[in-house]
């Protein structure tokens, strides 16, 4: 099996983590490395549930506040000049990126 990068982008903003994708495939397309991807992995919602009454009294209403991370997968084949180009993306504040080297 020949090695490969694993890219894995995880972020609460759905347009950050598309726009670094597609910055991510028109680097591959330039160069003409394998790809595959991106992959949408399941969307991890975190949900928190409040009283708005703070003193307890009253009717008994609740907020609840959703934050969602969504998280695509990446997969390229082994190239010296894409991943120098992959790493010189510039990265948006809030989105947190992992590439790793997979296959042997």
């Amino acid at each position: 099996m020949a090695q490969r990068a694993r890219i894995k982008i995880a972020s609460t903003d759905i347009g950050k983590v598309n726009q670094i994708c597609d910055s991510i495939r028109d680097i591959v397309g330039k160069t003409g490395v394998d790809m595959r991807g991106p992959i949408p992995l399941p969307t991890k919602k975190l949900k928190v549930t409040t009283r708005k009454c703070p003193c307890g009294d009253g009717k008994a209403s609740f907020d609840r506040f959703e934050m969602r991370i969504h998280k695509r997968l990446i997969d390229l084949g082994m190239d010296e000049r894409a991943l120098r180009l992959v790493m010189r993306v510039p990265i948006p504040e809030g989105l947190n990126i992992e590439i790793e080297m997979v296959g042997g």
